[in-house]
């Protein structure tokens, strides 16, 4: 596979993550003006940052120690029966004991009233997780199309389902068609953004279905422990990545000194601001559905070090140029949220460069799993997250989710060092990272220069918007350039 088919790849899965998570940040304008709080929005923020943690417990990281280990044909089947029996015995385990103590779980999270909450999310977790080793399957198989149209379906009827419960049904109920009170009442709005997500993860997985059926009555013991003892370091890095991504939601409602229902308003209005600084994750998450089994497949070919540094060097450009555009039409892009959740948007810069170093760290880190050294990375991960833990404890009192905005960023970075240093010893990919840091160095330069334009010469936003996209054609122009005259060099 070229780094050519990368790239159309990269565009096909793109189609589903890209046009996926746009459609999901559409709710966040909608659930910030349809909520009737901060508060309630907290929630939604709350249990979902909760939830990853619980993903990674479930999901064990099967999908990983599936490209390791079912990437030669001959053993595909064998490694996909196994990990996929050992899915669906540990998910019905776990998910019945989130059931059977679902009282107890809600009382811990501050929402004793509500203990459905955690059994719609439990249920949601355990089709999500039996849906991950298929979904690995078809980008194994090089399958993007059909990854695309399952993903597309899961976000389609999420959103139908959302606006039913939410605009739908609201309206009904005002113009006097009382058969909606049948399936729906105006006192639990929160409740009905979990069942769509429910109803839409149960869907993705009757689509799976064909993948389902090709699990055979198979279960290699000694594969099966092989596979755990690769994929239980990643165990600790997917876990100190929810860390790192998720402790500060989900903790601010306990370290800040206002009231539970002040702290959940916090919640809400830095989950709403994160969500904007998240749309360069975009393009991060559909290069690695394509990127993962690219790296496994290419592994043992002769120029697999320059193809990886080529890879890189790429998605910083293409991630910084994303960076940039938002940075630049930020007073565009802050309409995505309701006016209410505008005070955190001196946050949204520090966490663009954040996700644009957790990009960098994805392709860094890929040496690790490729080398069976992913006890290593597990260590870096836990530094990461003990990074994370401490200086949120410490910031998130003092400066709030301020504070745990430079705490983002500064773990980031720290997890992207550590592994480049690390893997030059064991994995010495030749990164130009002189060319990838004067893209960083640049984009931040026009956008201070952007800043200082709109400081000097007053005028309508109009203007100023005409003044950001020229300097972010020029960006592009001037990156296009430098690489196509390197690639001719």
């Amino acid at each position: 596979m070229s780094v050519k088919k990368l790239a159309g790849e990269t565009a096909l899965y793109g189609l589903s993550s890209i046009v996926g998570r746009l459609l999901n940040v559409l709710l966040v304008p909608f659930y910030t003006r349809v909520l009737t709080s901060t508060a309630e929005y907290g929630v939604v923020i709350d249990l979902y940052a909760l939830s990853a943690f619980v993903m990674v417990v479930l999901s064990y990281r099967m999908e990983s120690a599936f490209f390791r280990f079912g990437t030669p044909p001959e053993d595909r089947e064998r490694a996909y029966s196994t990990g996929m029996w050992s899915l669906m015995a540990t998910t019905a385990l776990v998910v019945a004991v989130l059931l059977a103590f679902a009282a107890p779980i809600a009382g811990a999270l501050r929402y004793p009233e509500h203990p459905e909450y955690v059994r719609w999310f439990a249920l949601i977790l355990g089709l999500d997780c039996l849906a991950e080793l298929p979904f690995a399957r078809l980008r194994m198989e090089q399958r993007p199309l059909r990854f695309a149209a399952i993903r597309l379906t899961n976000i389609g009827t999420n959103i139908g389902m959302n606006l039913f419960w939410l605009v739908f049904c609201p309206w009904a109920s005002q113009h006097g068609h009382e058969w909606v009170r049948a399936v729906w009442s105006p006192d639990n709005l929160v409740g009905y953004i979990f069942l769509s997500n429910l109803i839409a993860s149960a869907l993705t997985l009757l689509l799976l279905s064909n993948q389902l059926r090709r699990v055979r009555a198979l279960f290699d013991v000694q594969l099966w422990r092989r596979m755990v003892a690769y994929a239980a370091p990643l165990i600790v890095v997917s876990f100190a990545g929810i860390v790192d991504e998720m402790f500060s939601r989900a903790m601010l409602k306990y370290l800040l000194p206002g009231s539970v229902e002040e702290n959940l308003a916090q919640v809400g209005i830095f989950g709403a601001n994160y969500k904007l600084a998240a749309l360069i994750s975009l393009f991060t998450q559909a290069y690695r559905y394509a990127a993962e089994p690219f790296f496994f497949r290419n592994a043992q070919t002769d120029n697999a070090l320059q193809n990886q540094a080529r890879v890189t060097l790429w998605f910083t450009a293409a991630a910084v140029a994303g960076m940039l555009g938002i940075l630049l039409f930020l007073d565009v892009v802050k309409y995505f949220i309701a006016p209410q959740y505008w005070s955190g948007l001196h946050v949204v810069p520090v966490l663009l460069m954040a996700n644009v170093f957790l990009g960098i760290y994805y392709n860094f880190s890929a040496w690790y799993r490729l080398k069976d050294r992913t006890a290593l990375g597990a260590w870096i991960s836990v530094a990461g997250a003990a990074l994370t833990v401490g200086l949120n404890l410490w910031l998130i009192p003092r400066f709030g989710y301020t504070g745990a905005a430079w705490v983002t960023l500064l773990c980031y970075a720290f997890m992207c060092i550590a592994t480049w240093y690390t893997g030059r010893h064991h994995y010495p990919v030749p990164y130009p990272l002189g060319r990838m840091a004067a893209y960083i160095v640049g984009a931040w330069a026009l956008y201070a220069l952007n800043l200082a334009l709109k400081w000097a010469l007053p005028m309508p936003m109009a203007g100023h918007l005409v003044i950001g996209a020229v300097l972010w054609s020029g960006f592009v122009w001037a990156i296009f350039r430098w690489e196509k005259t390197a690639v001719r060099r």
